[in-house]
């Protein structure tokens, strides 16, 4: 770990990988852009994968496996942006090695897993840190901030529509596992989950919760024409109250939507808010946000102002790497300031434990 603000972060990234996927999208072009990092490491699904990387991205560091990376002494944080099923095995051995780590959410395949994880790191007084960073978007911290200071007044309720795109009639090849319940990585743990995370960190964490999801696909169709039977929901509606006493409801559907495909509504005593977009993984893709309050009439975009957003990340804005940027600005800072803003393996237990309770409404 940094022993003081002037330090970078040594990071090793498992997953880097030359052909692309989430960590070179996001990850490594984030880490690239923010002072107080150093990407000094990689593994891959294979040494060659390892190597082949390393030159492409020039790492300096390519590992033979995710225990080795976890060893090297020239690496304070592991990154682990595998699949779901691989990360207990992971996150393990880098816990076993005494590192910070950063794991891609959901941190396990289920509650048992992700608090197995928080336990070690608890034990051990490890820093943790999960994935969610859609409670790191500038928007979701605007909204939160619009709420706590009373811009709707107080709130009443609270209502989601949103696609799930990667849950509809097709799924790229190689995406089969998202199909599998028993993987952990479905349309409810991945855009749900991060979507009701978000709002969670807008309006505050859910208390009661009544819910219907059914597989309403049959089968689904991969790129090379293979035909998948899912076991994984792609229709889900929570109902719920929220702590403060504010009603909740969400529904989520696979695939896109030829109407709406996001549509978030805060409606309070005093006015409005309103967030549109074009798909359900509020951690990851653009969204607009409007409001209306006391003698408004009608809606009024509100424009997120410069000082949500990180000047350093300016060059991601609009992709898919800025939140997962800001995600690691926070991160730096809990490491330096020994804050603990950004959700930690504890947080990620319980919010595991929560869709399993939607799940087996």
């Amino acid at each position: 770990m940094p022993s003081h603000s002037s330090s970078p972060v040594g990071v090793g990234i498992v997953g880097l990988s030359a052909r692309g996927g989430w960590a070179a999208r996001a990850h490594l072009p984030a880490l690239r852009q923010l002072d107080g990092f150093e990407v000094r490491a990689l593994s891959a699904s294979s040494p060659a994968s390892a190597r082949e990387a390393a030159e492409k991205y020039g790492v300096a560091r390519a590992h033979d496996s995710a225990a080795e990376l976890a060893a090297d002494d020239a690496v304070d944080l592991v990154v682990v942006t595998v699949k779901v099923p691989d990360h207990l095995e992971i996150v393990r051995a880098a816990l076993d090695a005494g590192k910070a780590v950063l794991s891609e959410w959901p941190l396990g395949t289920g509650p048992a897993e992700a608090e197995e994880l928080a336990s070690l790191a608890a034990g051990r007084g490890l820093r943790t840190f999960t994935g969610l960073q859609a409670r790191s978007a500038p928007l979701v911290r605007r909204l939160r901030d619009l709420v706590a200071e009373g811009y709707v007044g107080e709130v009443l309720s609270t209502s989601v529509v949103a696609s799930a795109r990667g849950w509809g009639a097709t799924v790229h090849e190689g995406g089969a596992y998202l199909l599998d319940r028993a993987s952990g990585a479905s349309m409810t743990t991945i855009p749900f989950g991060h979507t009701l995370d978000g709002l969670s960190a807008v309006l505050g964490d859910v208390a009661e919760v009544s819910a219907v999801s059914a597989t309403r696909r049959r089968t689904v169709t991969d790129d090379a024409g293979r035909i998948h039977r899912p076991d994984v929901a792609d229709q889900l509606v929570l109902g719920g109250v929220l702590d403060s006493g504010a009603v909740l409801s969400m529904h989520y559907r696979g695939g896109a939507s030829r109407g709406t495909n996001f549509l978030w509504e805060i409606n309070g005593t005093d006015g409005d808010l309103v967030v549109t977009g074009d798909s359900g993984h509020l951690q990851m893709a653009e969204f607009s946000l409007a409001g209306a309050r006391g003698t408004d009439s009608a809606l009024s975009p509100l424009p997120v102002p410069d000082q949500y957003f990180e000047p350093a990340l300016d060059a991601l804005r609009g992709t898919v790497a800025y939140n997962v940027g800001a995600a690691y600005v926070q991160l730096r800072r809990d490491l330096v300031d020994g804050t603990r803003v950004l959700p930690d393996f504890a947080h990620a237990a319980r919010h595991h434990r929560l869709l399993a309770r939607i799940e087996q409404n």
